[in-house]
């Protein structure tokens, strides 16, 4: 008894040094996505004038990219005994390529945009590998019952993080002319210095050590985990929703920059108040999901996000689509919170690395599709038309999610009453 107590204690206090060293971790990933990532197509349609097709690829191409990664990372990952390495590894790669994008604008002209373009593309071999594996990673070092808690902890504070780093690089772009490369130099910089931190954290995590793998555990693909039906429910629901909801990311930036004029100021000011309601609904979706499930609640997070699309077009006014921004905020955090949470809840530990492996992998191609065929709307029958496609599409997808919480629902209740008779 006084054993496993020990243990108890050992594994609470492994869990909570684990917890702090995400979150530090995660402010860095947060930074770098804030003030390099999140300004990549206003600095190709500002400074180096690339095409709406050229846009759309910087959506879809990582993903084109990103699922040919993952088959190669899911491979990697489930021979690995210990993931921690190969994680930050991943992500020194990945902000290696920010270094890169610095030196775009010493190419000739005529260059710039399609190598760019490429840098961002190519840019997610790495991410992809980071992305599964730190998945992976932190599924198994967050213990079940602490989830719903403490990611939802951790989003609130990184979005806290990100709003204030997106607010000052936006102060900073106003000083500078819409189509200077100067500041977008200076974030590229910046946010590889920030990535060598991101790194150290990752690596200072505390990995428990497993048995080694047996042969008959080391598979590629994992073509068994469809079998488990919990898993292949979510999959459908999961990638449904995705192809809606991604297929209209290029699309708001068209809008934003090239419809409604905004500036970089304005770009993040969009981000800012998207961030705001992050923040001030995090914590209730955490709430609400151990309440009612994550299926059940993400139910209402697809009817929210379905509306985004849709409002974004009535106005070009730049304080409305500041309002449409923080509105659309509040579903953002469920959307994020909720999605990653009733995948690990679908999986168990002995299939959780193949399942998100084929997950991811699945995704890239809905990622790939999504952005090309939102474009193709928008070059075919206008924003309107796309915009609003996008729309009926996402709130469609709460039909999906409606089926995948009945069926969870009536699955739980099944073991409930199984565990009764063996009593």
């Amino acid at each position: 008894m006084k054993n496993r107590k020990k243990r108890t204690n050992v594994d609470q206090q492994l869990s909570r040094t684990n917890e702090k060293l995400s979150i530090r971790n995660g402010i860095a990933t947060t930074v770098i996505l804030n003030i390099s990532n999140n300004y990549f197509a206003l600095f190709a349609i500002s400074v180096l004038g690339v095409t709406n097709y050229q846009v759309g690829l910087m959506s879809s191409l990582p993903q084109f990219i990103g699922m040919f990664a993952m088959i190669l990372g899911s491979f990697i990952l489930n021979q690995l005994n210990e993931k921690k390495k190969f994680t930050a590894y991943s992500f020194l790669f990945t902000r290696i390529f920010l270094l890169l994008m610095f030196f775009v604008m010493y190419l000739p002209a005529e260059y710039r945009g399609w190598v760019f373009v490429l840098l961002v593309g190519l840019m997610n071999l790495p991410g992809s590998f980071a992305n599964l594996s730190w998945q992976s990673f932190i599924g198994d070092l967050i213990p079940d019952q602490r989830r719903n808690s403490f990611f939802s902890e951790r989003n609130r504070v990184l979005t806290i993080v990100g709003m204030i780093a997106t607010f000052l690089i936006g102060i900073m772009l106003q000083q500078f002319q819409a189509d200077s490369h100067l500041p977008f130099q200076f974030l590229f910089l910046v946010g590889f210095v920030v990535g060598i931190i991101e790194v150290y954290y990752l690596l200072k995590h505390k990995e428990p050590k497993r048995e080694k793998i047996k042969e008959g555990r080391k598979v590629i693909f994992g073509w068994h985990v469809f079998k488990h039906k919990p898993f292949v429910y979510f999959l459908i629901c999961g990638l449904f929703f995705n192809f809606a909801w991604q297929m209209a990311w290029s699309l708001f930036s068209i809008y934003q920059i090239k419809y409604a004029l905004a500036t970089g100021l304005w770009i993040s000011l969009f981000a800012v108040a998207n961030q705001i309601a992050q923040i001030a609904s995090f914590k209730w979706w955490g709430k609400m999901a151990d309440k009612h499930s994550n299926a059940k609640m993400l139910i209402l997070v697809a009817l929210g996000m379905g509306s985004a699309p849709f409002l974004t077009i009535l106005s070009t006014n730049l304080y409305y689509l500041v309002a449409v921004n923080a509105f659309s905020g509040l579903f953002v955090s469920g959307t994020v919170l909720l999605l990653f949470n009733q995948l690990l809840e679908v999986t168990t530990e002995d299939n959780r690395s193949i399942c998100i492996s084929n997950y991811n992998i699945l995704l890239a191609i809905i990622a790939f599709i999504a952005p090309q065929f939102g474009v193709f709307l928008l070059e075919t029958w206008g924003m309107t038309t796309a915009m609003t496609l996008s729309s009926i599409l996402r709130s469609g997808s709460a039909i999906f999610f409606i089926g995948l919480f009945l069926y969870l629902k009536s699955k739980k209740s099944l073991e409930n009453q199984q565990k009764g008779f063996v009593v």
